[in-house]
């Protein structure tokens, strides 16, 4: 596969997007979904209208899934029951009609509606006029099978259950919520001017920090004794405080913690961002700010009765600039490892680098 290699505005080259995109909307059980050539001029939400066009295709390619639902309607011959009570008041029968109530196949289901709303959102918004047009004939050809274009609320995707064995709409919805998170902008609107692929800092630092947390729980959750947790909320084990201070305090917010067993602890903090700055008087060094965090982390957890606690490692994760650095020190029993994934690796390798971060 023929994978061009761009650099963000801090200057951290990426090869493969698509990996990050898949581990970060929970797909990487889909192997064969792991795909897609992009080059130095792509933008983001482009990109992404074209993970979404992929994955609505490839559903079209099956037909899209139907449900029944309740209609009520005034016919000239029986269908279901009839509501005699609005038959009469309504004087349909002088009509030739009676208020029938049925149920119906129909593909105007809430996954179908979310992927439509997407599929339209990202034509308004995406410069790239193939993708765009692309999005418009897939829109269309959701509503030639009656499919509104009104977004489904929270609820209504809900009560509408995927199935285990109903893959691609599963992947489907995924893409579409990734792709309505991450092409619109926010409501302050102050995202809306972003849109160069290698100056979008804001949207490729959320999608390493989730995509990394996704990559450790589908690798290691629930093997070899690993427990995995993103971003679990831990509060600081104070042995006395004034009785404000609990309220002002911030929390802390690890990106991922890993547990095995009674025997290991890992806190993983994730930065977009270079693993070294200049120094005033030359030279470089560790972001000083990111060390006290991961220290805080976990300090404020030792002495709380965990032996866990007690010995947990921290590990702060920046991207590759330019080289590559895998350093450790060891302060107050918790050793802390300042380490970097070269993402501008094939993802075969890229993958490795992640897990060997744990496995070493």
């Amino acid at each position: 596969m023929n994978q061009a290699m761009w650099k963000s505005a801090a200057g951290i080259p990426i090869r493969n997007l698509w990996v990050l995109l898949t581990y970060a909307a929970g797909l990487a059980q889909f192997g064969d979904l792991v795909e897609g050539d992009v080059d130095d001029a792509t933008e983001l939400p482009d990109l992404l209208a074209r993970y979404l066009c992929d994955a609505v295709e490839r559903r079209l390619r099956r037909n899209l899934s139907l449900a029944y639902r309740s209609d009520e309607r005034a016919l000239t011959r029986v269908r279901g029951r009839i509501n005699w009570l609005q038959t009469e008041t309504r004087g349909l029968l002088q009509q030739g009609r009676v208020a029938c109530q049925f149920e119906e196949f129909t593909f105007d289901t809430p996954r179908n509606r979310l992927a439509v709303v997407a599929l339209r959102s990202a034509a308004a918004r995406i410069r790239d006029t193939t993708t765009a047009d692309r999005c418009r004939r897939l829109a269309g050809e959701f509503a030639a099978k009656g499919v509104c274009t009104v977004r489904p609320t929270a609820s209504e995707l809900r009560r509408d259950a995927i199935a285990r064995h109903q893959r691609d709409d599963f992947h489907m919805v995924t893409v579409a919520n990734l792709a309505l998170d991450l092409v619109l902008p926010s409501e302050e609107g102050h995202e809306a001017k972003i849109s160069r692929l290698e100056r979008d800092e804001i949207r490729l630092r959320r999608i390493f920090e989730v995509a990394v947390a996704q990559y450790y729980f589908r690798e290691f959750h629930g093997r070899d004794g690993w427990t995995v947790s993103r971003q679990k909320r831990i509060k600081w084990k104070s042995s006395a405080h004034s009785e404000r201070a609990r309220a002002l305090v911030p929390g802390m917010i690890p990106d991922i913690r890993l547990d095995q067993g009674s025997a290991r602890r890992v806190v993983i903090d994730t930065k977009f961002a270079n693993v070294l700055t200049p120094k005033l008087r030359g030279g470089h060094s560790f972001v000083p700010a990111n060390i006290f965090q991961i220290f805080a982390y976990l300090a404020s957890q030792s002495g709380s009765g965990s032996p866990l606690s007690d010995v947990a490692e921290g590990i702060l994760l920046y991207p590759s600039v330019g080289v590559d650095i895998d350093e450790y020190m060891t302060v107050r029993g918790h050793k802390i490892r300042f380490t970097t994934v070269n993402l501008a690796a094939t993802s075969d390798e890229m993958l490795f680098e992640l897990r060997s971060k744990i496995s070493s």
